[in-house]
């Protein structure tokens, strides 16, 4: 195969490919055959009730925990055949906001936003500290936030400090995990509006875990619905027309016709 050809066959092959995976917690099935693919440069918000998986979904395919069985691959590698210095190299090449940041408490932001340029790359220290600057402005953050900890942070705050951590070793794909939870509406939606921003400017492939209804709308290419142990994904407007009751409950309920009013002039529908 050519260089154009393996070139073109990567730009359209799907960043995260999931097939017939089985997950158990204590003897209980949460995903029963699921399948899942992330398209490359598209946002793809996970949604679902309560314990049914989500996180541990997103959990599962950066290996924090082991399926009963399937198959995952990413960026056309598959994890579950990598030695552990393989699987170490390729998670350089993704970041992960985890929903309570995850900040160490006794490090600054900087030094938290350095510790992956620290595991994974041999710098000087001077420019470790020059790149952590660098995410720390990216994310909106002023530059005194350097040299705060994150006690001293706000909520919002902390997120984005997690998430210039995420984005210290400019991932092409970003797991955000229930990423707006605990914020204020007007946070929220700042957040949502620098996802945004950084997924276009940045070309990032986003797999975001949430509950927030106004998120999936503002800023998701599809929306992948974890119902009866396996996902149906689709676009909202598709979604829309699904007849499984769990789909219809949440995005014609009350807070979703609220959601999508913005969004098709005020009419919800």
């Amino acid at each position: 195969m050519s260089d154009v050809a393996l070139h073109r066959r990567a730009a359209t092959e799907p960043i995260i490919r999931v097939h017939d995976l089985v997950t158990k917690i204590g003897g209980r099935i949460l995903h029963d055959h699921l399948d899942l693919e992330v398209n490359r440069g598209e946002v793809l918000g996970v949604v679902g009730g309560s314990g049914s998986g989500k996180s541990v979904l997103l959990r599962t395919i950066i290996g924090l925990m082991r399926p009963v069985a399937g198959e995952i691959e990413v960026f056309g590698q598959d994890l579950r055949r990598m030695s552990e210095a393989q699987h170490r190299a390729i998670e350089a090449r993704w970041g992960v906001l985890f929903q309570d940041g995850a900040l160490f408490s006794s490090m600054t932001v900087a030094q938290n936003v350095g510790v992956p340029l620290r595991e994974q790359l041999h710098l000087d220290p001077s420019l470790i500290d020059e790149i952590a600057a660098v995410k720390v402005r990216l994310v909106g953050l002023p530059a005194d936030a350097c040299l705060k900890y994150p006690s001293e942070l706000s909520g919002g705050m902390r997120k984005r400090a997690g998430l210039a951590r995420a984005l210290a070793l400019d991932p092409g794909l970003l797991f955000l995990d229930e990423p707006t939870a605990g914020l204020d509406p007007i946070a929220a939606s700042d957040f949502d509006a620098l996802i945004r921003d950084l997924r276009t400017s940045l070309g990032l492939t986003v797999f975001m875990v949430t509950h927030d209804l106004d998120s999936l709308v503002a800023i998701c290419d599809r929306v992948a619905v974890l119902v009866d142990k396996r996902l149906i994904i689709g676009t909202i407007d598709e979604l829309l027309d699904d007849p499984n009751p769990w789909i219809q409950a949440y995005f014609r309920g009350p807070r979703g016709r609220a959601a999508l009013s913005g969004r098709n002039g005020g009419n919800g529908e």
